[in-house]
């Protein structure tokens, strides 16, 4: 009699677990889309601006044409990634083309005087910073998902329903080298 009460108990406290866990991973997996659809808010924010800046820059330098090109063009394949990868990838590439928008300002004086432009470039530092906080979001609520979905005896019921691993947002091999500074 003792025995079947015992196991009921034990098979109860198994299917509580069962349950939690799965519910576990659930919330977590929506923490995840709801960090990244934050972060993509912030960044759809960016790629309105951008096409403003550019063309303040236009006016400007005109022989420029290439570089403003990759600006829009990175910015066009960022905004227009289908899958998380994608779009992490088209944010290191739009990050660095930026940095070399910005080094083009930097050599015409008129420019850097321009309204305009630094209104424009004073609103786009402020979505970077936005940026910047929601990927670390995004990573912290990323990095407790993936421990969840590799940790015994979590990763049964990861690999069960079908649970994986999700990105981290990581910046691009060529941002991590040091920076050169010459005078």
């Amino acid at each position: 009699m003792y025995g079947i009460i015992i196991l009921i108990v034990v098979l109860a406290v198994i299917v509580i677990w069962f349950i939690a866990a799965y519910n576990g991973f659930v919330k977590l997996r929506n923490m995840v889309r709801e960090a990244f659809s934050t972060m993509d808010v912030y960044m759809k924010k960016r790629y309105d601006l951008i096409p403003n800046l550019v063309e303040t820059v236009k006016g400007y330098a005109k022989h420029e044409q290439g570089t403003l090109e990759k600006v829009i063009s990175a910015r066009n394949m960022a905004a227009g990634a289908k899958t998380i990868e994608g779009r992490l990838e088209g944010e290191n590439a739009l990050a660095g083309t930026l940095k070399t928008l910005f080094a083009v300002a930097e050599a015409y004086p008129d420019l850097k005087a321009n309204t305009n432009f630094m209104d424009l470039q004073k609103q786009l530092q402020g979505i970077e910073g936005e940026i910047a906080n929601a990927r670390k979001y995004y990573n912290a609520v990323v990095r407790d998902y993936n421990i969840k979905t590799e940790s015994f005896p979590s990763v049964i019921i990861a690999s069960m329903f079908g649970f994986k691993r999700e990105p981290m947002f990581e910046i691009a091999a060529e941002e991590r080298q040091n920076v050169k500074v010459q005078f």
